[in-house]
């Protein structure tokens, strides 16, 4: 069973939501064990027979290999949020939204508040779509694809995390690619308006304009740009 908790605990302890700050270790450590009792049966046959017998030193390398690939799963999902994060922060910045950061509600750092909005927005939906069970079936399927006791390669795992990030980059510059082009053409038209009449402070005019804007822009894309990030989660996850 333990060996079932440090693949299971590790991509839990990684993935988006249960990896927040916010959820005390001890909740975690619970769910943990808690799921990884439900699928013991299910993966006993797979991991018992590798378990039984085994040395010490070979235990120890079992549970270092378990707990590398239960958290490559993990952060295959955590970077593709993450890239939400940056698609709202690009975007805030982008429409000239230039207020203080306030606290992240899923990770422990400063944010402004339209990723804060949408990192939390699509969070939600991906949880309401069942996101946790994709990650789930696929851990229980990683168990045919990289049988406990297996080689791992490293140069496999690095290729894996660094296609998670470019096909995240890849999608989420995508959506936010309509509000970068909104902020470029409207500093354009104000830096040609200042080159004209140079005695009037357009920039600190247009700033409430640019900023209206965007977020009416914000209010009519919102709803597909969370679907868009929802159903991309399934080619980038289930694609590794």
């Amino acid at each position: 069973m333990f060996l079932a908790i440090c693949r299971i605990g590790a991509c839990f302890m990684t993935m988006p939501g249960f990896s927040s700050s916010r959820i005390s270790p001890q909740i975690r450590m619970l769910l943990c064990v808690a799921v990884s009792m439900a699928l013991l049966p299910v993966l006993w046959d797979t991991i018992y027979p590798k378990v039984s017998g085994a040395s010490q030193g070979a235990v120890v390398g079992l549970i270092f290999s378990e707990v590398l690939i239960g958290a490559m799963y993990g952060l295959i999902a955590r970077f593709y949020t993450l890239g939400f994060q940056f698609t709202g922060a690009l975007i805030g910045a982008s429409i000239g939204l230039s207020a203080p950061g306030g606290a992240d509600p899923i990770e422990d750092v400063q944010e402004n508040q339209i990723a804060n909005f949408i990192t939390f927005g699509g969070l939600l939906v991906l949880f309401m779509m069942d996101f946790h069970h994709i990650v789930l079936k696929a851990l229980v399927d990683s168990y045919s694809a990289t049988p406990v006791g297996a080689l791992i390669s490293g140069q496999k795992m690095l290729i894996t995390l660094t296609d998670t990030l470019r096909a995240s980059f890849s999608i989420m510059l995508r959506l936010a690619s309509p509000f970068v082009i909104y902020g470029l053409m409207f500093n354009v038209a104000v830096g040609l308006i200042n080159k004209l009449a140079p005695q009037i402070p357009v920039f600190f005019i247009s700033t409430p304009f640019v900023l209206a804007g965007g977020l009416f822009m914000l209010y009519l894309s919102v709803a597909a740009l969370i679907r868009q990030f929802v159903d991309g989660f399934g080619p980038v996850f289930i694609g590794f």
